[in-house]
């Protein structure tokens, strides 16, 4: 028999095999073991499932409190008494405990005060005694295990209480539900985390099975979609599908797929979990001031962060700086935020260590947005958000012209969520739309050099619109609109935006500015096959000496693209124009210019002659660009590769410039990219 305070029905366990055994077996040798996780992860539900399943093969029996549920007056030892279904004399008894516990010193009877807010015998060992004594003679006699539910609104309670029970039965098995352990030294602590969507190419995971159970036959990839836009919490997903008595499956699909807020609500046995909502309401009301705080304005972050960002975002007038990496730990302690990933070897090419990464999932985010927006600090939020992507696009920006460029590719993959986010939200202001075109403009890097063109020109068109004013910024920006335009061949409207910059840089005597629009033109030129002009423009280009190191190509990358376009009619030409481009480079890191220079070498040495020195630099070439991106270039450059060993190893004519298209005319209109090209490089290329 199994003493349940709600005997309410048990449901169907999905997706929890390993964590059942786990549990399974601690529950053999320990004398406390407690789940946690995040609201609506199924830490009850596998807990009564467990204990079924072992009072079924060894016997004996159950003893639930759920503490969320509100306890009358004698707390949590009165409430486990009644579960137990112990005689009123064990119950009177502690309710006198509790009486004498909580008169005042200078009055002979109970002072009135509020009841259920916890086992108030606590404190008092000879109070509590009898209800101890009685509780733990009961477990031991009926081979009980005693199931403490959902401890958080009570935790130090359920503490305390748990202590007392193991020092007087220490045989006695309790298993413990909550958000946070309740840090004991006999506690042993299984994590449940949501359940995993897909297990591998094409294979379901459980949070699938679970929709399954529930939607009935059904195509898996819109099955697939529902579990991924609510991440793969078993009440998200459950609450979803009961909308299913109201929407088609390819209607809750679009609808969980789309920005926004779940409010989903259902039949449960627990008001808290009638709804995403609630199951959050719950736990923020047991969080600090400041930590509400922290959670309600960690809701702008789209993706992972880290602590800096999170202190950007949540620090203020009522948030000292101080106190943000506290609420982070706990709010994670809480099951809140996810930690990601944890600090730890020192960032790539740098002696920095990297700082600890953390997630507010989906459903707790949509609450505290819900907050934030009642509390009126959405905008200023926000506002600090944008302000902070542009300090990261800033130090990216820097970096690129570092040392080592993979540094400032890393931080931007990294920051992919965020610095998207903080492009594409509306800017709520002229300043705000100028925050939003710095970012644009300091990412220019990752635009034209890591092969991201589309996305970047799509960026600045919609943020020139927006940001009319005739500003050094909107400069650069339509000088670096103009700039993808080339690279795009859509060669009309590169000329139309450079026209914009040139007339933008001479109002601001921006003598950077005009050699970045001379390299630009150069490019317009070798689209359009005019040798003579290309040469004219790049050589303009050359012959500035730059004084913003930090922005768009510089003369070296010039002297490079030079190279490339003498390369089939000047061979000593375009072997100096390479060895100047190398000598004015800002580091022997800069993986872009090396491979540029190296696949000037490799057509010039084809051109005139040479195919092993050509299939020596284009490998190098090939391999140095992989580092940071871009297929345009890869593509270009795998095909002259392929020409060249023919040539080499079967004898093959050297391919023929005339008739083989150069790199930069490769994979033109191609398909916008859902991820960062380096990551697949990085992944298996």
């Amino acid at each position: 028999m199994t003493a349940w305070a709600d005997r309410g029905p048990l449901p169907d366990v999905v997706g929890r095999t390993v964590e059942h055994e786990q549990v399974s077996g601690l529950l053999r040798s320990a004398p406390l073991v407690t789940l946690t996780g995040a609201a609506g992860v199924g830490k009850s539900v596998l807990a009564r499932a467990v204990l079924e399943e072992h009072t079924a093969r060894q016997g004996g029996t159950v003893i639930r409190v759920a503490c969320w549920d509100g306890l009358t007056e004698g707390g949590l030892t009165d409430a486990l008494l009644r579960a137990a279904g112990l005689p009123d004399v064990a119950r009177r008894h502690t309710a006198r405990a509790l009486a004498r516990r909580s008169a005042h010193p200078c009055v002979g009877r109970p002072a009135r005060g509020p009841v259920g807010g916890g086992d108030s015998t606590a404190d008092d060992p000879s109070a509590a005694g009898e209800g101890i004594a009685a509780l733990t003679a009961h477990c031991r006699r009926h081979r009980a295990t005693v199931l403490l539910d959902d401890c958080d609104p009570m935790l130090g309670e359920c503490a305390q209480l748990v202590r007392r029970l193991l020092r007087a039965e220490p045989d006695l098995r309790i298993v413990a539900t909550a958000r946070r352990a309740l840090g004991l030294a006999e506690e042993r602590v299984v994590g449940l985390t949501t359940l995993p969507v897909t297990l591998g190419e094409g294979i379901a995971g459980p949070a699938v099975e679970l929709l399954a159970a529930r939607s009935g036959p059904a195509a898996p990839e819109l099955l697939v979609a529902v579990c991924q836009a609510l991440e793969g919490s078993p009440l998200a997903i459950a609450l979803a599908a009961h909308q299913l008595d109201r929407l088609s499956l390819p209607q809750l699909a679009a609808q969980v797929g789309a920005e926004g807020a779940l409010f989903y609500s259902g039949p449960a046995v627990s008001v808290r979990h009638t709804s995403l909502y609630a199951a959050h309401a719950a736990g923020y009301a047991l969080c600090s001031p400041v930590d509400r705080r922290v959670w309600a304005r960690l809701s702008v972050l789209p993706g992972d962060f880290d602590p800096w960002l999170a202190g950007c975002v949540c620090t203020s007038s009522d948030v000292p700086a101080g106190a943000v990496d506290g609420a982070l730990e706990r709010l994670r302690t809480a099951s809140v935020i996810e930690r990601v990933g944890d600090a730890g070897g020192p960032r790539h090419g740098t002696e920095a260590t990297l700082p600890p990464r953390y997630r507010l999932p989906r459903a707790a985010r949509d609450f505290g947005r819900t907050q934030l927006r009642e509390a009126g600090e959405e905008a200023a939020a926000l506002r600090r958000f944008r302000q902070a992507c542009a300090a990261l696009a800033a130090e990216a920006q820097i970096a690129w012209q570092g040392p080592n460029q993979q540094v400032a590719v890393r931080l931007v993959e990294d920051e992919q969520h965020n610095l998207d986010a903080a492009l594409t939200h509306p800017p709520q202001d002229a300043d705000d739309a100028l925050g939003a075109l710095e970012i644009a403009v300091s990412l220019w890097f990752h635009w034209a050099a890591c092969g991201f063109r589309q996305e970047g020109r799509a960026h600045l068109d919609r943020l020139l619109l927006l940001s009319r004013d005739d500003t050094a910024l909107r400069a650069r920006a339509l000088w670096l609109a103009g700039y993808l335009a080339a690279q795009e061949n859509a060669l009309g409207t590169a000329e139309r935006l450079l026209d914009q910059a040139w007339t933008a840089a001479v109002m601001h005597a921006d003598d950077d500015g005009l050699a970045r629009i001379a390299h630009a033109h150069g490019v317009v030129a070798l689209y359009r096959e005019d040798t003579g002009a290309a040469v004219a423009a790049l050589e303009e280009a050359t012959g500035h000496r730059s004084r913003d190191p930090w922005f768009g190509p510089g003369p070296a990358h010039s002297w490079a693209l030079l190279a490339i376009t003498l390369a089939p009619i000047d061979a000593d030409g375009a072997r100096a124009a390479a060895r100047s481009a190398w000598a004015g480079r800002h580091s022997d890191g800069d993986y872009w210019l090396y491979s540029t220079v190296l696949y000037a070498e490799a057509v010039t040495e084809r051109a005139h002659g040479e195919p092993a020195a050509a299939l020596r630099a284009c490998r190098k070439a090939l391999a140095a660009k992989k580092v940071i991106g871009d297929p345009l270039f890869i593509e270009g450059a795998r095909n002259l590769l392929a020409g060249l060993r023919r040539a080499v190893r079967g004898g093959a004519p050297v391919p023929d410039l005339d008739k083989d298209a150069p790199w930069w005319q490769r994979g033109r209109g191609g398909a916008s990219r859902g991820q960062p090209f380096f990551s697949r490089l990085r992944a298996g290329s």
